[in-house]
């Protein structure tokens, strides 16, 4: 470049830099922004590519000359705020001064108020067919819906009073959003907190889901969770943003109540979390509107023409912004605008008490509506909501923005006082100590309002509500194939279960509702068969030629796909589980989720989930799949599974079976669906599958389905009955292989007659038993009731050996219900890295071990003696030296 060429381009950059810095002199820093965001959009126009910056001046998104004007009487919701707020205090302050210790939050909701609000009276929406706006509510502030769905009539005084005593009333209110404890109201469990973040993201694709599969008519309906800016610090509400915006979830809206504390103190107090939370909300390609300051600070921006306030509130760590909020106006104005002249000047026609009053953001409502109907209005992509707000708003010395607020449950009579001034609450001096509940008449303007405000948008909420229909049972002739047996062919359970689920989503009276999820291991489970058969869901089809293409089982993406194939998330599947397994609530149809996954990384990895399922109401099948800890050779200790089903046991609306045969499996399935969809019973179910393969028998002619479904059965009767000695094996899932070579070698090798049983399911015999106790416990009577157990095994002689690829608690859970001592194997300890036969000799599951164990019964029974035990232990090769593998 010529020496000439090079001064004319840098006196063009002078000029270019010279007129900003006059516009910066002489208009204002936010005019010369303007000017660049005008510069930056005809940039585009041009196809020129300007990277936009990840992180913003911290500044309201939606400016003052945005906005729109607020649809609803400002006044009016004023007040009806101000009720709900003092409720929903009364409610916790009552309650643990009756009460000490009980808990509950008020802060929390003090913060977040406002946003529901606008949200209550000029957004949640119910649309067509019922199809309401999905929202999930912060937990922790339960207490505000308590308190607005009390003055809309449909809670009473008596239900408020008995917040948090549910035992000890019947009108007693759960302490959070909890569908199970109160299934007409809640419908979406958000606590543990970071939960709902997950449910909501996997609810909104759900929805667009069940939109492309044609399953729904054009949804209209928004999925908003409401979280708090601590809670994203949980995995599970950062974790799968990413889907959102690459799926193009338009109808998906957080809103992060940044009240800047989480339970003990500062999020970031070094640090800005509303900073961090949009760059990393913009990288993942989201829409971002911050809504920081109420419409006082309006006016002190549009003056800031030096920009000084601006760097200002840019630097200043949140720590500090919480110190503003907790402090006077006397140390606001002396600590952020008395450093600097231009910044004192702004203020200077302020008193102390006009700037401790200018609110932030998420306490101004005609702020709150103009970014939410930014956020309604996005077209392309998910938004976020990062809300300023300050945590317990209004209480004063009772803990308004402290460290401490969170734990705050009761108020002194000068706290209530200053809480009643702030809000200008109607409740009298004398009245003050009582705490009453406020509700005007019905006939009052504000109630008029509230109530008429619902009814244009289409009722209240929260509620839930089964919208769905019974469906039709699926053709019979699907699982009648599985009773029959494999003849010589080897089968595994999996494939057992591959194949149902292909001939499920070909029925006619259920196959589109069909829906498989799975986390990326579709060829481990053998479901690669259905790539072409179904599709892979993927919102916007198939842009590419796959790799496989000329294959018969190639991988197919298709808009309309039904196979949801998650990718490597076990957490990202169970929250679309819940959403697909809730569908019957949320509009009114029946999907049916079949959640394929490696057993080992199901409950033990994902079982907060699987709780909030289990509240929730979710229904479907849980596919534990090469379960048991000896099934999955080479894999190691990570990956080997010998505790799901001890899991399974605390969950009570979860029905659990560990099926060794088609079968049994078939069965399972067919009463699940039953269950589920034609008997609407609150349950679901988690059936483990295994990828060893053996001959399927025959389902035996004297085999009852309910015994199948109970938990235990009579698979095999001993050859010959007139032998002296007996052994009872029971064997299930991985195991019943081992079981029954074990059967063999007592009756040829011990002369020990074997019956064989199959367990498949310890849950339902636990529960069964466990139950039947209770009621034996309860009613004292002279004829006890027995346990399924007993009566199967009534008049039952012999020793008696249970083995399971699962820990010995399983069994051992059982053990005082079996006629004389139960001896249990199973598979305690840290897995190893080897083949199935090591793995079994290993943990001591094999059949050697199990017939060993049958023999030892009998040495205790005096039916053998202790020397022919020993000569059968060196002919079946144990070794009593051996390493202990639950401690190896």
């Amino acid at each position: 470049m010529t020496d000439k060429k090079k001064d004319s381009i840098h006196q063009e950059n002078q000029e270019w830099i010279d007129s900003l810095t006059w516009i910066i002199k002489n208009k204002s820093t936010k005019r010369a922004e303007e000017l660049l965001h005008i510069l930056q959009e005809e940039a585009k126009k041009h196809n020129i590519a300007i990277p936009e910056p990840l992180i913003t001046p911290y500044q309201n998104t939606v400016s003052k000359d945005m906005e729109e004007e607020y649809p609803g009487d400002l006044e009016l919701e004023e007040k009806i705020l101000s009720y709900i707020r003092w409720n929903a205090m009364a409610m916790v302050v009552k309650a643990n001064k009756a009460d000490p210790g009980i808990g509950g939050h008020i802060s929390t909701y003090a913060s977040i108020a406002q946003l529901w609000e606008v949200g209550f009276h000029h957004f949640f929406k119910i649309g067509e067919n019922e199809v309401a706006d999905q929202v999930y509510f912060q937990g922790h502030a339960s207490p505000g819906i308590y308190a607005r769905a009390y003055l809309e009539g449909r809670l009473t005084k008596k239900n408020l009073e008995d917040f948090r005593h549910e035992i000890q009333s019947e009108k007693g209110l759960s302490s959070y959003p909890h569908p199970h404890l109160m299934p007409d109201f809640w419908s979406n469990p958000t606590v543990s907190m970071g939960l709902g973040a997950i449910q909501a993201i996997y609810r909104a694709r759900f929805n667009k889901y069940l939109y492309n599969r044609e399953l729904i008519d054009e949804d209209t309906s928004k999925v908003w969770a409401f979280i708090g800016d601590g809670e994203m610090d949980e995995v599970e509400a950062r974790g799968a943003i990413n889907i959102a915006s690459r799926d193009n979830l338009n109808n998906l809206i957080f809103v992060i109540d940044c009240n800047l504390q989480r339970l003990d103190g500062p999020v970031r107090g070094n640090a800005k979390i509303i900073q961090e939370l949009e760059g990393l909300f913009k990288g993942a390609d989201w829409n971002v509107i911050k809504l920081l300051w109420g419409k006082e600070w309006d006016k002190l921006i549009e003056k800031d023409s030096s920009g000084k306030l601006r760097k200002k509130l840019n630097e200043l760590p949140d720590g500090q912004l919480q110190k503003y909020a907790f402090s006077d106006g006397e140390f606001l104005r002396k600590d952020l605008f008395e450093s600097d002249e231009d910044l004192k000047k702004l203020v200077e026609d302020y008193s102390d008490e006009e700037l401790k009053n200018f609110k932030r953001g998420g306490h101004d409502s005609e702020k709150i509506y103009n970014a939410y109907k930014v956020a309604v209005e996005t077209k392309d992509k998910p938004t976020i909501i990062l809300a300023q707000t300050i945590k317990g708003y209004g209480q004063g010395s009772a803990g308004e923005a402290s460290n401490v607020s969170h734990k705050t449950k009761e108020f002194d009579k000068n706290q209530l006082k200053e809480f009643r001034d702030f809000f200008k609450v109607p409740v009298s001096d004398e009245d003050l100590e009582k705490i009453p509940f406020i509700n005007p008449d019905k006939d009052s303007e504000e109630l008029k309002y509230l109530q008429e405000k619902r009814k244009d948008l289409g009722g209240y909420l929260p509620k839930r509500k089964d919208k769905s229909s019974t469906i039709k049972a699926p053709d019979s002739k699907i699982f009648e194939d599985f009773l029959k047996g494999s003849e010589e062919d080897e089968v595994a359970t999996t494939m057992v279960m591959v194949q149902i689920l292909g001939k499920l989503m070909k029925d006619e009276n259920l196959g589109e509702l069909i829906v498989p999820i799975i986390p990326d291991e579709s060829r481990t489970f053998g479901m690669e068969s259905l790539f072409r058969q179904a599709g892979i869901y993927a919102p916007q089809g198939q842009k590419y030629d796959p790799v496989d293409e000329e294959s018969l089982l190639y991988y197919k993406e298709a808009k309309n796909g039904a196979i949801l194939e998650e990718g490597i998330t076990e957490s990202g599947c169970m929250a679309e589980f819940i959403a697909a397994g809730t569908t019957y609530l949320t509009h009114g149809i029946n999907t049916i989720p079949f959640y394929f996954f490696y057993s080992m990384f199901g409950f033990q990895r994902t079982g907060d989930l699987m709780w909030a399922a289990a509240d929730a109401g979710a229904k479907g099948f849980l596919l534990g799949g090469i379960a048991g800890r000896t099934s999955i050779p080479g894999e190691g200790l990570q990956h080997q599974d010998g505790q799901s089903h001890l899991y399974a046991l605390v969950f009570p609306n979860l029905r659990a079976y560990d099926p060794a045969f088609a079968y049994e499996l078939a069965v399972i399935v067919e009463e699940g669906i039953k269950k589920m969809y034609i008997d609407k019973e609150d349950v679901f179910y988690y059936v483990t599958i295994g990828n060893d393969t053996y001959p399927m028998p025959k389902m035996p002619a004297e085999v009852d389905r309910e015994a199948i479904l109970n938990g235990l059965y009579k698979f095999k009767k001993s050859k010959s009955r007139k032998r002296k000695r007996k052994a009872h094996l029971f064997g299930s899932g991985a195991i019943m292989k081992e079981v029954t070579e074990a059967a063999q070698i007592l009756e040829e090798e011990f002369d020990v007659g074997t019956d064989i049983w199959s367990i498949t399911s310890y849950k339902a015999l636990y529960d069964n038993a466990i139950d039947t106790a209770r009621n034996n416990r309860l009613k004292a009577q002279a004829n006890k009731e027995q346990t399924y157990i007993e009566q199967q095994l009534e008049g039952e002689k012999g020793s008696f050996v249970a083995a399971s690829d699962y820990v010995k608690a399983l069994p051992e859970s059982l053990a005082t219900y079996f006629p004389d001592e139960l001896i249990s194997l199973g598979t305690d300890g840290f897995g190893r890295s080897d083949n199935r036969k090591a793995l079994r000799g290993f943990f001591e599951v094999n059949a050697a071990h199990i017939a060993y164990a049958a023999l030892y019964g009998l040495v205790k029974q005096e039916q053998i003696s202790l020397e022919e035990l020993k000569k059968a232990a060196k002919k079946l090769k144990i070794d009593p030296q051996k390493i202990n593998p639950r401690t190896a």
